[in-house]
């Protein structure tokens, strides 16, 4: 088999699906679409097949062909199966019901605790800053003048990513950027979440929210 004549049949298949499921009704359930096919994907597992047929050549332009059918009878299966899930929704909607009452939430007391924070220092003349939750080693360690053998720098303390990279232990490589960036004097407050390996307990958790100026 030559490259164009797999390449003829390939777009043969794409218009006869196109064709035969603008003849099969929207509301038909997929797997009933995919029985009314079963010729045509019949049809598209021989052209699968057929590929070692093709010289080698050509068989890359070949395998793209074939999964641009594939993917277009898959994609168009998906789209069938969302548009018969949302019809099912909607006939379950029972419009005479009451409606819902919207429940709003509410900001977390950390989060209300930070904000009154930073109210009074921003009135003493603080600037809020902030940083990236996930550091490299040297900002949350090396820039502080930690040792190489400080027991924060061990992998059971802190929570590593990858070589050379962490999420942050504390918010003071915010305090390091920002001198990186900004001549002194410098009056900042630094909230924002950080990260150990500690266990849940009543006072510790993995995750916890920390301040400083």
């Amino acid at each position: 088999m030559t490259i164009q004549e797999y390449l003829d049949e390939a777009q043969t298949l794409e218009r006869e699906l196109e064709a035969r499921l603008a003849q099969i009704e929207p509301a038909t359930r997929v797997d009933a679409v995919k029985g009314q096919l079963r010729d045509w994907r019949a049809r598209l597992d021989q052209l699968q097949k057929s590929i070692t047929a093709v010289p080698p050549d050509g068989r890359r332009e070949a395998g793209i062909a074939l999964n641009r059918v594939r993917k277009g009878f898959e994609d168009r299966m998906a789209e069938r199966e969302s548009a018969g899930a949302a019809r099912a929704d909607a006939a379950e909607i029972d419009l005479t019901m009451p409606g819902r009452h919207h429940w709003r939430g509410g900001r977390h007391p950390v989060t209300l605790v930070i904000r009154e924070i930073e109210e009074i220092f921003r009135e003493l003349g603080f600037t809020v800053a902030l940083g990236p939750e996930a550091e490299t080693e040297w900002y949350n360690f090396g820039a502080l003048n930690f040792p190489p053998d400080h027991p924060a720098m061990d992998a059971h303390d802190t929570l590593y990513l990858g070589p050379g990279t962490l999420l942050r232990t504390h918010t003071s490589p915010v305090q390091v950027r920002t001198m990186q960036r900004w001549a002194p004097p410098i009056r900042i407050l630094v909230p924002g979440n950080v990260n150990r390996r500690d266990f849940f307990d009543p006072s510790h958790a993995p995750m916890f929210s920390q301040i400083e100026g």
